[in-house]
């Protein structure tokens, strides 16, 4: 606007709507914005901190005081972390994510991604608050902070149990919760659970008040719907959505089941109980704690449909920080949902804590709540908004894992049933289901003990897939090769401390994976796409290359692929949004042996955004409007209706990351994704690769290329040779592959010449001389381990190729198709014709 001509006197402060822009801001809160790094996924990778950037996301936390702040951002940033505490940290190093000699003080001076649990450590292990200033330079001030955080987390250990924590009175609980300490910190530290901490505070009355964010610190009114929750404050800035006697009347129906949940569970209230304005509480309570709480539940709380709402609310979770594995593809499904549900007629509130993306833009929604996606706060803002709903599928793996604890807590889901998220997310209950519909899936075994899963390894055979439960971006999952590396990987924290089983079951190698997104409404499909991935099965789906539609299915395919998800749909009765991964494997007449089932997600998947925008079929409106129980009529895309193919393929981050090792596997690495439209698969391929930074034009005209390939894939290589040679490429080898492409039957040109394969020096350093000085400028190198190591031979070719900005291949699936796709263009400008179209989106569904 000031670039317009306007001045700060005529602009108006959007937060007041009252004052001008040039007013002097003053703040009654606090902001901490910090950074995530997924450091761990990248073995090989210095952990260092310094001028080069390395997060992957960011959060941001509001609340009246820095101790209160920051212990909410360390919760946003890593959903395991309870605040500031040592677990975190002890848990990495565990895990060999940080050095297993426990050098603290090295973990002080050196900056990286676990430094503030670092210093709880530190302080845990009686360092002052001089010597880590010492150490790490950070200003007393904000590790005088820190230091009060720790002796408050120290008192409350010494107290020991909930007899001892209800003696020490609500003053002191009210205390901890103003320091920022969130129920399940405060249950770990007297040593019970956070339900009884949650409870507790029923009884004592001591809730969260709902602030407005406002710049001028209540001198004037603000007008925003911008929000957060404190526990330093006496009074709400706003009323609930709706009717807001019905909101006082409903909040007073919660306080009562409540204290019946209470006195179920060993607490005595008084019979003496009124509410006044909304959060309503008790006169005078002062429970006392007879026993141990009860497990039992009552049931979840319903209106009556003359108590409901003119205009209903219901709340959508978003999803979190960005991380790997979880970007701006669940914002766009998020801010999708919440778009449909304001289309309605309805209102719309969103939970999120991420200020990157779009659905934490104030205007977006009715209400916006920059919070953490936690139990305790979720369960607040249900609390105090009594909404219709709250729309868990949406917003990633971060929500949809709070689905059965809200569920238990009464909390209305929308959608599919929280009972059925759990048969889907739960690897052995998933598998269970699959057996008794007759759904083939790889052999699976649940195990408890290292000596089960090793039996069973033997069994099937090595590789084998060891699953946790309830991850995202295939977070602690390993492909395993032997024995010995199932020992190691089964003793590292990031398995053994899951709450969930741990599912093996056997890896499946050359089999090609199929996606299958899905909308259901009461368990039967209303709309689907199929896509493909370039890559077999191996490959996260997340790192994937996806062709949509389909292009290599054959119709037999199609029609079980649809069958199963149909099965799948109806047992676990979806209403929303789903998807399922498939493993395909043929036989030597191209035609398909099995379809097995790999996972099934009861959410939006990654790919939705994708399919929505090839389609031009928003799915993720479909699927609101039948949470919303509007009636939507069902549909089917059909795939041979397009004119063009949609290509979807991963961005790495490896050039920024020093020392990563760019390959693929299970664990998903990628931190982006592009897609490109194009007349057949190979055009759409060939955009798509450009458009992520691959370095493809340096290869359009005849350079050399280096194959250093892994034993299985030497053989798939040799019948494109002639393809390589024809197209004026120089084909130079590793020792190793030349070797065996020399040994195997001679490939010949067009000419009828035999195919010179130019093996270079035996070393790796000789392979790196010749990439760095340009004499390859293709490079296929496929690794022969899932896990790097770093410091192999293959690891410096892949290495110094993304150094040089030589183009690098990884896959061998994805190296076939490119050649394929670049003889293809070879071969039509040879003839004189174009092999690039260039149409908009528009021009491609034939809109406008």
């Amino acid at each position: 606007m000031l670039a317009l001509g306007h001045d700060l006197v005529s602009l108006r402060n959007m937060v007041t709507r009252s004052t001008t822009a040039c007013f002097e801001p003053s703040l009654d809160y606090c902001v901490v914005k910090m950074p995530r790094w997924d450091i761990d996924k990248f073995p090989t990778v210095e952990r260092t901190l310094g001028t080069q950037m390395k997060s992957v996301g960011e959060v941001m936390s509001i609340a009246r005081s820095f101790p209160e702040a920051m212990q909410k951002a360390l919760r946003m940033v890593n959903e395991g972390s309870v605040g500031f505490d040592e677990s975190w940290y002890l848990r990495a190093r565990a895990g060999a994510a940080v050095s297993k000699d426990g050098n603290i003080e090295e973990e002080l001076q050196k900056p990286g991604p676990l430094r503030m649990w670092a210093i709880a450590h530190a302080f845990q292990q009686g360092f002052t608050v001089e010597t880590v200033h010492a150490l790490t330079r950070i200003d007393r001030w904000f590790l005088g902070k820190l230091f009060s955080v720790h002796q408050a987390r120290k008192r409350m250990e010494s107290l020991g149990s909930l007899e001892k924590l209800t003696e020490a009175g609500p003053e002191f609980l009210r205390r901890m919760k103003q320091l920022g300490f969130c129920d399940r910190q405060i249950g770990k530290a007297i040593k019970d659970s956070d339900l009884a901490v949650m409870q507790l505070r029923a009884g004592w009355h001591i809730r969260p008040c709902v602030k407005q964010v406002d710049t001028l610190a209540a001198e004037f009114p603000a007008q925003t719907n911008y929000l957060y929750l404190t526990y330093v404050g006496e009074e709400n800035d706003v009323v609930p959505l709706g009717n807001e006697q019905l909101a006082a009347h409903k909040a007073a129906l919660y306080d009562t089941a409540f204290g019946s949940r209470l006195e179920e569970s060993g607490f005595q209230l008084p019979d003496k109980m009124h509410a006044r304005a909304s959060p309503c509480q008790k006169a005078n309570a002062s429970p006392m704690w007879k026993g141990k709480a009860s497990k039992q539940e009552p049931p979840p709380l319903e209106l009556v449909p003359s108590q409901k709402p003119e205009v209903p609310a219901y709340i959508v979770l978003g999803s979190g920080c960005y991380r790997i594995g979880a970007s701006v593809e669940f914002d766009w499904s998020a801010v999708s949902a919440v778009r449909t549900i304001r289309q309605t007629g309805h209102r719309a509130l969103v939970i999120n804590c991420n200020p990157e993306t779009v659905s934490t833009d104030y205007d977006e929604s009715d209400r916006l709540y920059f919070e953490e996606l936690t139990l305790e706060t979720v369960a607040e803002i249900v609390r105090f908004e009594q909404p219709e709903g709250t729309v868990v599928s949406v917003g990633g793996q971060t929500p949809n894992n709070l689905a059965p604890k809200l569920d238990q807590l009464g909390i209305r889901i929308l959608g599919t049933a929280a009972a059925n998220i759990d048969r889907a997310e739960d690897r052995s209950k998933f598998s269970a289901m699959c057996d008794e519909l007759g759904i083939d899936q790889p052999e699976w075994s649940q195990f408890v003990r290292l000596e089960e899963a090793t039996d069973f390894a033997r069994l099937v055979g090595y590789p084998v897939l060891v699953r946790p439960s309830y991850v995202l971006s295939g977070a602690a999952m390993r492909v395993i090769d032997d024995e010995q590396q199932l020992k190691g990987f089964l003793g590292t924290a990031a398995v053994v401390e899951q709450e969930f089983p741990v599912v093996i079951s056997k890896y499946v190698q050359g089999a090609r994976e199929i996606e299958f997104d899905g909308i259901g409404r009461n368990g039967q499909v209303i709309n689907y796409a199929i896509s493909e991935h370039v890559e077999d099965a191996g490959t996260h789906s997340g790192d994937a290359t996806l062709l949509l539609p389909a292009q290599r299915l054959h119709l037999e395919t199609h029609r079980r692929v649809m069958h199963i998800a149909s099965q799948l749909c109806k047992a676990l009765n979806i209403s929303g949004p789903f998807n399922v991964q498939f493993m395909a494997l043929e036989d030597s007449c191209f035609s398909m042996r099995s379809v097995k089932v790999i996972e099934c997600n009861v959410r939006a998947s990654r790919t939705v955004p994708f399919v929505s925008k090839t389609f031009n079929v928003n799915f993720i409106e479909q699927a609101t409007r039948v949470m919303l129980g509007q009636e939507v009529s069902k549909q089917k895309v059909y795939a041979h209706d397009f004119e063009f193919v949609a290509c979807k393929a991963p961005m790495f981050s490896f050039l920024r990351l020093s020392g990563a090792d760019p390959h693929l596997g299970v664990e998903m690495q990628s931190t982006g994704e592009v897609a490109c439209f194009g007349h057949n698969a190979h055009e759409a391929f060939l955009k798509s690769l450009i458009a992520s930074g691959v370095q493809i034009s340096k290869i359009f005209e005849p350079c050399g290329v280096l194959l250093a390939l892994n034993p299985k894939d030497k053989a798939a290589v040799a019948k494109y040779l002639p393809l390589l040679d024809e197209m004026g490429f120089k084909i130079f080898a590793t020792h190793g592959t030349a070797s065996f492409l020399e040994a195997s039957k001679p490939q010949r040109n067009a000419n009828n010449s035999a195919i010179c394969v130019t093996p270079l020096a035996k070393s790796a350093d000789g392979v790196v001389s010749a990439i760095t000085e340009k004499t390859v400028k293709l490079v296929i190198c496929t690794p022969s381990s899932r896990d790097s190591a770093g410091q192999t031979p293959g690891y410096k070719i892949r290495r110094k190729a993304l150094e040089t900005g030589a183009c690098l291949i990884v896959n061998m699936q994805q190296a076939l198709m490119l050649i394929d796709a670049l003889y293809e263009k070879f071969t039509l400008e040879r003839q004189g014709k174009d092999f690039w179209t260039l149409d908009s989106w528009q021009e491609c569904h034939r809109i406008g």
